[in-house]
Order: C-alpha cells, then sequence, then structure tokens
C-alpha cells in the first residue's frame, strides 16, 4: 500500500496564490477548428494557432493559459507539455499549465519530469492540473483497464504528490513499481506548482484537500452556484487535515464578442455540432437552441456574450465560490480561430478589468 498518509507535509506551492487578487485565465482543448471558407482545419494548424493565442493572452496581462489532453480525432494535442514549452518560448509572465493532465493513464514520474522541465524553460511559469479526464480513450492506448479507473487516478496521485516534495522518495502501490530512496530529476525551478481538477464528486474534492491541492470546478453545466456546497466542503475538510486556505479555480466553458446576441450566433452552430458528437458517444439527446440559450443566460454555466455580459456572469460565480481563479474554455468545437482571437482580445481588455474593477468595489463596500 501507498506510504503516504493525511498528515503528509504540504508540498511547498500549495501556498501559492492563497492571498493574491484574483487570477483571470483561459483554457483549450485544441478542438479541430474550421477556417472562415468552412475548411476543416488539420492538427497541425490547430496547434500552431493555440501557441498564437496563448501569446495573445501574455500580451493582455492574464494570468494562466492552459491546454488539455486529449486523444482523440477532435482534438489536436495529446501532448500538452510540448505545447506549453513552445508557447514558453514566446511568452514572458503567463502562467503555463494543463487542463487536465490525464494522470490515470500516465506514470506520475514522468509527468513530474515532463512538467518540472516546462518549469525551467518558462522560467518558473509551469503547472498541473491533475485530472481523470472527461474520456477514456487514454486507457486502452496505454493498455490500462477502465475497471481499475479509481485505483490508478488514487494510486498514482499520492506517488505525485510525494514528488512534488522534491526529496529522495520511497513508495510502494499498486499501480507501478516501487521507489526507494529514488531522487528524480531535473528539479523544478521554485516547486511545481499542481492541483486537482474535479467535476464534482465530494470524494475528489475531500482527496484534493487530504493531498493539500488547491482544487479547480469543471462547471459545464447548471448554475454554477450550485457548486457552493462542495467549496464548503473542500473549506471543512481542509480545516480537518489541519490545512491552510488554499486556492478555489472555477474551469467554465464561454465566448466574448461585441454584443450578446454576436456572441450567441458565433458559438452556437459550432457548440451544437461539438455537443451532438459527444452526445452520440454517451447518448445525450441533441441541444436545442433553446437549451443553449438558457445556459448562456444569467444562472447558466456558459460565459457567453458581451464584454459586460460575461464580467458580471464572472463576478457572480467568483463571489457566490469564493473563488481564486476563473478559466474561461474558449475553444468550442469547430470555432474558428479569427473568432477565438476576437474573444481573448476582448476577454483581455474589457472583461478582466470590468471583473477587477467590480470585485474591488465590492471589497470596498
Amino acid at each position: 500500500m501507498a506510504e503516504n498518509d493525511a498528515n503528509h507535509d504540504q508540498h511547498p506551492t500549495a501556498e501559492l496564490g492563497t492571498d493574491r487578487p484574483l487570477e483571470l485565465g483561459l483554457d483549450t482543448f485544441g478542438d479541430i477548428t474550421v477556417d472562415a471558407d468552412g475548411r476543416t482545419l488539420s492538427p497541425p494548424e490547430v496547434i500552431r494557432n493555440v501557441v498564437e493565442e496563448a501569446v495573445l493572452a501574455d500580451r493582455l496581462g492574464l494570468d494562466f493559459f492552459g491546454v488539455g489532453e486529449h486523444h482523440r480525432e477532435d482534438f489536436a494535442v495529446s501532448s500538452p507539455e510540448v505545447v506549453l514549452a513552445a508557447i514558453a518560448g514566446g511568452t514572458e509572465r503567463i502562467r503555463l499549465g494543463s487542463a487536465v493532465t490525464v494522470l490515470s493513464s500516465d506514470d506520475p514520474v514522468r509527468v513530474f519530469q515532463r512538467f518540472a522541465t516546462l518549469d525551467a524553460l518558462s522560467g518558473g511559469r509551469a503547472e498541473v492540473i491533475l485530472g481523470r479526464g472527461s474520456f477514456t480513450e487514454s486507457f486502452p492506448l496505454f493498455g490500462y483497464d477502465l475497471a481499475d479507473y479509481e485505483e490508478l487516478f488514487t494510486d498514482k496521485l499520492d506517488l505525485f504528490v510525494r514528488l512534488l516534495d522534491e526529496e529522495p522518495v520511497t513508495w510502494s502501490g499498486a499501480t507501478r513499481p516501487p521507489l526507494v530512496d529514488q531522487t528524480v530529476q531535473p528539479p523544478a525551478a521554485g516547486g511545481l506548482r499542481a492541483s486537482v481538477g474535479v467535476g464534482g464528486s465530494p470524494e475528489s474534492v475531500v482527496r484534493a484537500a487530504r493531498y493539500g491541492l488547491p482544487l479547480v470546478l469543471a462547471i459545464i453545466g447548471g448554475d454554477p452556484l450550485r457548486f457552493a456546497p462542495f467549496v464548503d466542503l473542500y473549506h471543512r475538510a481542509l480545516e480537518q487535515y489541519d490545512r491552510p486556505r488554499l486556492p478555489v479555480g472555477i474551469h467554465s466553458p464561454g465566448h466574448v464578442a461585441d454584443t450578446d446576441e454576436a456572441a450567441r450566433e458565433e458559438l452556437w452552430p459550432h457548440y451544437r455540432e461539438m455537443h451532438l458528437r459527444i452526445g452520440r458517444e454517451r447518448g445525450w439527446p441533441p441541444m436545442t437552441r433553446h437549451q443553449f440559450d438558457q445556459a448562456a443566460g444569467p444562472d447558466g454555466a456558459l460565459y457567453v456574450g458581451s464584454p459586460e455580459t460575461v464580467a458580471a456572469k464572472i463576478v457572480r460565480a467568483v463571489e457566490g465560490l469564493d473563488a481564486d481563479r476563473f478559466d474561461l474554455k474558449y475553444s468550442a468545437g469547430t470555432l474558428p480561430h479569427e473568432a477565438m482571437m476576437r474573444s481573448i482580445d476582448l476577454y483581455g481588455t474589457e472583461v478582466a478589468p470590468r471583473v477587477r474593477e467590480q470585485l474591488a468595489r465590492a471589497v470596498a463596500a
């Protein structure tokens, strides 16, 4: 059995971000997109566009850029660290991380080494968000049994947390060979920042608190404030495990345009097709335009609209969930690169200042 326990010392990165102002970031899964003429782009074209999008985000002063890991034909990025390394060379200050790294079907030692290398290349800006992912293609691809879904993540997370201490590790578990007084190289530039991405499972929330890891909530449907009990559970679990307050982040999809109508009209056909494609695999009924408009409404999980509308929704979610970071998942199916670049520009130049101004006024009041 693993040699870690609930009282293991908190790794040094867990304290980062607890007292700083709200972070505003962006996430992408590197969705395969179309150009202005409707031509489907190749994965290499999409990956180069992701780098361009991240460079723009850095230039606009945003705080974080996350790239998801997938192993299927509708997403271009299977190795986020490689893409992030390319981004590191063209950016100066923005933090760079995964959204998420599928730890269950990877090796914790290799994950740490790759992100420590990214941390060196970026001057200490690397971050890894660990999760189980919402797709399962990586399991058969890398020879894992889906029947071991829960054990794989729990066991590998236990080892990864030990690696964050950057000390010789002695560890044994059920899913990989043991380590005996093993030092893992290279070390991170200043301690690797790590967090856990969850979809709302109480067990996952408590696990993050037990290991002293910040929490990122993936909120893709319903009223975001319905996640308030999970945030409360996380804070209570941190107290139980004698942990300090740790950051809570929100990851949600959205699209920004000049007006609410323009944003919805731009996103709808691409979001509909993405939902239909995934729905065929999972048995979902097709999404109606009414359902989409509801999700894009004031209480929905889609942050779609003008800068004023999106800023107001972010403030509502951040205040309601006591969050420390909000990441807009700005890519959605085949939504063209040009539309995403415009959305990023509006998010950085108009949404972010509005959010920070409204939160500052609330604090002052």
